[in-house]
């Protein structure tokens, strides 16, 4: 696996190749923003590990830029403490943050769960249908890890095909946060962590309210969310 660490930090940078190089991963750093952005596009990179706090260009106008073209997966570095940063990153379209100062065996443990998500999928719809799902005017090709509403595509990131592949797998079922996490995140959700909320809000607002009408995502309080089977 092809890993692109775009962070001015150097010595972190460096700390990270080291630990990450044990692991298996090849990794390349890149510590200005523009070039960083170059290489996040060149395709030669499966995984990208952003810092938000980049020097004249931040990682979120980096992100941003991502986004138009790219669903490749990116995991934020971001303040420890700030909810903001977190907030905005996955809004805009990273799948996972994780604040500094962290262990380095926590960001293996993140790139693998978002890696392991990837290649998988979801056996229990795959065993249903081994190559897509047609619910509403919804396809789910998971040989493509791509998804059409009414024969167009819908630009979802990793996390979110994933999770919206883990509701539809229990149409018409709640299914709870921390399940989500754990499936999705491939973590427990901390306190006061909104990861599968904000992922859940980008989910509505790509594809819109259902045939009927109505929201394809029904928000049970306290305890999780419900894919509407119409």
């Amino acid at each position: 696996m092809q890993i692109l660490i775009i962070d001015d930090d150097t010595e972190l940078c460096d700390l990270l190749t080291e630990y990450l190089e044990q692991e298996c991963f090849e990794i390349t750093a890149c510590h200005d923003a523009q070039k960083g952005l170059a290489a996040a596009l060149s395709g030669a990179y499966s995984f990208v590990v952003l810092d938000v706090m980049l020097p004249g260009f931040s990682g979120f106008d980096l992100l941003r830029q991502v986004r138009l073209s790219s669903t490749i997966p990116v995991l934020m570095l971001t303040a420890r403490g700030d909810e903001i940063d977190r907030i905005v990153g996955l809004e805009m379209g990273a799948d996972d943050y994780l604040p500094k100062p962290f262990n380095p065996r926590e960001l293996v443990a993140r790139i693998k769960a978002i890696q392991r998500r990837g290649e998988s999928g979801f056996s229990n719809l795959r065993n249903s249908n081994p190559s897509r799902m047609v619910f509403d005017d919804i396809i789910l090709d998971f040989g493509t890890r791509t998804v059409l509403q009414d024969t167009i595509e819908v630009p979802l990131t990793a996390m979110e095909f994933s999770l919206l592949s883990a509701l539809v797998n229990k149409i018409g079922q709640v299914v709870h946060r921390d399940d989500l996490a754990n499936e999705v995140l491939g973590r427990k959700l901390e306190m006061f962590d909104r990861s599968i909320d904000v992922h859940i809000s980008s989910l509505r607002k790509k594809l819109g309210r259902n045939v009927n009408g109505i929201e394809r995502i029904k928000t049970v309080r306290s305890v999780g969310y419900m894919y509407i089977a119409t």
